[in-house]
């Protein structure tokens, strides 16, 4: 099923509406999906419009917020796993945030229902060089990032 939606565009239902959109981060334009949390019907309520419109209007002052949770977040875990210790080609040393956009693809952004939580709720998934299988997501609540961890974090 499709919809044309106001705000999203041209939806697809396919266990979730989405779309490919493109989108600028740190200075590519890269094409990602768009994921709407809906019913099969194709009605959003308007705490979703509000999150993704708001994300949008303030999307190039966020994304270095992003790289710095993403850094966390990276640093963490390689300590973590003891590879701040002992080499892991695939957990390499990285000194700044700015680093991490060499291991980091955005891959999409997931809007979740209005109802969830109080705040505006996003979801932003990335693709990873240090975990293929998990990837990594961050869950934005009023577009500050609340948790980075595995991609399932952002559903």
């Amino acid at each position: 099923m499709i919809v044309n939606d106001p705000i999203f565009g041209e939806l697809e239902y396919e266990y979730c509406w989405s779309r490919d959109v493109l989108i600028h981060f740190f200075g590519k334009d890269i094409e990602i999906s768009l994921m709407i949390d809906g019913d099969e019907v194709g009605s959003f309520d308007e705490a979703q419009y509000t999150a993704y419109q708001t994300l949008m209007a303030k999307w190039e002052r966020l994304q270095p917020d992003f790289l710095e949770a993403i850094a966390d977040y990276y640093k963490k875990k390689r300590e973590d796993l003891g590879y701040d210790i002992v080499h892991n080609e695939d957990y390499p040393l990285v000194e700044t945030p700015e680093q991490m956009l060499e291991m980091i693809t955005l891959a999409g952004i997931v809007v979740q229902y209005g109802d969830i939580y109080e705040e505006r709720d996003i979801g932003i998934l990335f693709d990873c060089t240090w975990d293929k299988e998990n990837g990594l997501g961050l869950r934005l609540l009023n577009e500050k990032v609340s948790v980075a961890g595995y991609q399932e974090e952002a559903f």
